[in-house]
């Protein structure tokens, strides 16, 4: 039988497998996160029909006679290069850009996907189209995020709040006339807070005196405090600070020029108990939650995977891949960090396809195919031939 035909056959099943592939390239030309194949083709075997030979000294070397039996498929590679982005808007929606991967865990396998659509559940967690749980790491009541710590679960519930903080700390700034009349009275009020986040007045009043100006603090618990100021060229040269009720009122801020009355309470560090409102996604993946008493903090980090040889995972189906012996085991980091890449907001990593590309590939399989049958046929024809010879 001809060597030819089976060659033709592997032929066919070859670029078959090439048109297979394009075909499911260009299918997801509009899938979220997903990432272009390509085929690569390698010959098989020869069968050798005449060795080589070395030089003699009165005849000179020959070289093999071989002949190819064939072609297979050596491999189909991904293609990780980052695809376009779409703006979308939506807070829930995140995209990588570097070489990264998002954690997800479903039925308790963990995956790794480039799709970064998630919503909410019912729970309050963070999960794709299929479920899968997005992993990270959640931030304590102060906000802070201990990476080193493992990974979980993201979730941010509704219901979830920020404690209340007691005030410690009043900041006062502006200018005091020194020009003003002695007996001058200046009254400034601030809201300042509990540790159970009730608010309360603290109230301070500057007088004028002969040297400067006393300044007194009465705080709605009863709590008083009092101090006096002195300026030597409108800056200060005594007092900075008072105490009352276990708060420190910072004055050191404050000048004494001519014909200004600016002074103020303008900052204190206190707050009440504040329900999540909204969030926002930093560069670094972190999840940084508004709350209803004005404040915001980080409520969690969103983790990150890299691999040695991201080309070795393998897909295992809704956009994800899993590890496998050549992909070399996950590092788990953070967005931001050397080989991480880092987060965006409101929008996700389209398709890396090239349509122009994958319909040139389309026409090579299909050439490549229609070539290979004509082997067959032109086999066929040959063996005709010599069956015809007997008649």
């Amino acid at each position: 039988m001809l060597r030819s035909l089976y060659s033709g056959i592997s032929g066919l099943r070859a670029h078959q497998t090439m048109l297979d592939v394009t075909g499911n390239n260009i299918a997801n030309v509009n899938t979220t996160g997903f990432k272009g194949s390509s085929t690569q083709f390698e010959d098989t075997l020869s069968q050798l029909t005449q060795g080589a030979s070395g030089p003699q000294p009165a005849t000179g070397g020959t070289n093999p006679a071989q002949i190819g039996l064939g072609v297979k498929v050596a491999a189909v590679t991904t293609n990780f290069t980052q695809g376009s982005a779409q703006t979308t808007g939506k807070a829930t929606d995140m995209m990588i850009s570097g070489d990264g991967f998002f954690i997800t865990s479903r039925g308790g396998q963990q995956l790794y996907t480039r799709a970064g659509s998630f919503g909410f559940d019912a729970g309050g967690r963070l999960v794709g189209p299929d479920g899968g749980i997005l992993q990270g790491w959640t931030a304590d009541a102060a906000g802070v995020v201990n990476t080193g710590s493992p990974i979980g679960d993201v979730a941010l519930s509704p219901t979830a709040t920020i404690p209340a903080v007691a005030t410690s700390q009043v900041g006062v700034d502006g200018n005091l006339p020194s020009d003003a009349a002695a007996g001058t009275s200046l009254e400034r009020d601030i809201k300042v807070f509990d540790a159970t986040g009730t608010a309360r007045n603290l109230a301070l009043t500057f007088t004028k005196t002969a040297g400067g100006w006393n300044v007194a603090a009465a705080d709605a618990d009863g709590a008083t405090g009092a101090g006096s100021l002195a300026f030597t060229g409108g800056r200060q040269t005594a007092g900075g600070t008072l105490a009352v009720g276990g708060i420190t009122v910072d004055l050191g801020a404050v000048t004494g020029y001519a014909g200004m009355t600016t002074v103020a309470a303008t900052s204190q560090n206190g707050s009440s108990a504040g329900t999540l409102e909204a969030f926002t996604l930093g560069s670094d993946g972190s999840l940084i939650g508004s709350f209803s008493n004005g404040l915001k903090q980080t409520v969690g980090r969103i983790a990150l995977a890299k691999f040695t040889n991201p080309s070795g995972l393998e897909k295992a189906g809704d956009s994800a891949y899993t590890v496998t012996a050549n992909s070399g085991t996950a590092q788990i980091g953070q967005a931001g960090d050397p080989g991480f890449g880092t987060l965006a907001g409101g929008a996700l990593e389209m398709s890396n396809v090239d349509l122009s590309q994958e319909f040139t590939n389309l026409i090579v399989a299909q050439r490549g195919f229609q070539a290979n049958a004509r082997i067959i046929t032109t086999s066929d024809q040959v063996l005709q031939e010599l069956v015809d010879l007997k008649r």
